[in-house]
């Protein structure tokens, strides 16, 4: 994907861009995904969309990943904790969205659920309507959190653009 950098983002009184990850890019974005205990499988950087600070300091990253059932997916949405609650998720997020045609998934944990709706995502209940990835990622969390809190749990959502509807 080319990305020219964005500029124009602010938070709390410094300006951030975002811009196609390189390859320097590969160790902040893991060291990342590890410390805010995200999916850490499928994280290739030539995916990512990072946001830096104005001294050029990466700050945060998003992805969309495609699998082989041909959905794809939001994915490795993450803030360093000095920048969480400025806006930077946020302009990730609609940028992935403004760069990828609809429908979009996601798995987040519940709680996360009106966090991604403002974006127009959807939780989507019945497994049978979800793509046979997340069939799959749903049914195995499920099994292995039998009888855990029932108040959190793994959440499938989607965007479907502008249509508001997806075809399964």
């Amino acid at each position: 994907m080319s990305l020219k950098p964005m500029a124009g983002y602010a938070g709390a009184g410094e300006s951030y861009s975002l811009r196609a990850a390189q390859a320097a890019d590969q160790a902040p974005i893991k060291a990342l995904i590890r410390a805010v205990q995200i999916n850490p499988l499928g994280i290739h950087w030539r995916r990512f969309v990072v946001a830096v600070d104005a001294a050029g300091t990466f700050i945060g990253c998003g992805q969309v990943k495609p699998h082989r059932d041909g959905s794809r997916e939001l994915a490795s949405i993450a803030v360093v904790r000095s920048w969480r609650k400025q806006g930077v998720a946020r302009a990730i997020i609609a940028h992935l969205q403004q760069a990828h045609p609809a429908p979009l998934w996601l798995t987040c944990m519940s709680p996360l659920v009106p966090f991604y709706a403002q974006f127009g995502f959807q939780e989507v209940y019945d497994v049978a309507q979800m793509p046979l990835y997340f069939r799959r990622v749903f049914r195995l969390f499920r099994l292995f959190t039998r009888g855990e809190q029932a108040e959190r749990y793994l959440a499938v959502m989607v965007w479907a653009g502008e249509a508001g509807t997806v075809d399964y």
